[in-house]
């Protein structure tokens, strides 16, 4: 059994496993145990009363958090003629079709986003089985398939994240850097939720945000009381 490092032990003797802390006990928590010796990234953690094996309970959407997430983005777009030139001009990592689809089914994965015009999604969606279980797959609930794709990449660059609720009804997302400092992550994480809220499906029964914890790279998960979301976002 690997031994867990000082650091670690020391963060998790911090943390109350059995506690719901309020959004700002969270987060002031979160400050004190960061101490990595880089950029940890924040993630937020939420667990839905839903039961995504029915589909009119599957949550998933998109927001554009106020401060970003910090993370450089790459963005790949399936796009053919001027609209590949456009997304090119527009700060596309990649633009085009055949040869890309071609790199991507051979293996080739170096993008976080994906973005593809809707004449073209007939030849991207025969990808789904690579871009599909990587979240990577455009789609027009999340903006990404369209043909404004200067646009769409330029909210992707601006720090929108799309989430979607999985097999174990959980939605993980990122929520920006420990560099950010208290308010911006407040801000971020009351963006999300906001929109996680509003998804809400109208048949999902019972209580809907179970649980939420708030994490960095090497930090222990600090569970967050839903209601002081909602009291938040009131």
């Amino acid at each position: 059994m690997r031994k867990r490092g000082k650091r670690l032990r020391t963060a998790q003797d911090k943390v109350d496993k059995t506690k719901r802390y309020s959004i700002d006990e969270a987060l002031d928590l979160l400050e004190q145990v960061s101490s990595a010796k880089f950029d940890e990234t924040v993630e937020l953690a939420v667990r839905l009363g839903v039961n995504p094996k029915h589909a009119d309970q599957m949550v998933r959407g998109s927001v554009t958090l106020p401060h970003g997430t910090g993370k450089e983005v790459r963005v790949l777009v399936f796009a053919k003629g001027e609209k590949e030139k456009e997304a090119l001009d527009a700060g596309a990592d990649h633009a085009g079709l055949d040869e890309l689809l071609a790199k991507v089914k051979g293996g080739w994965l170096e993008f976080d986003k994906v973005v593809a015009t809707p004449d073209v999604m007939s030849q991207v969606s025969k990808l789904g089985r690579v871009l599909g279980p990587r979240g990577l797959m455009p789609n027009p609930k999340t903006g990404t398939v369209t043909f404004d794709v200067a646009q769409a990449i330029a909210l992707i660059k601006a720090g929108k994240v799309d989430y979607r609720v999985d097999k174990l009804a959980n939605i993980h997302s990122l929520i920006g850097k420990s560099s950010f400092g208290k308010e911006k992550l407040r801000e971020n994480i009351l963006a999300l939720m906001e929109s996680v809220n509003k998804a809400k499906p109208n048949t999902a029964k019972g209580t809907y945000l179970k649980n939420i914890s708030v994490s960095t790279t090497m930090s222990p998960g600090i569970k967050i009381d839903p209601g002081s979301i909602m009291e938040a976002l009131r």
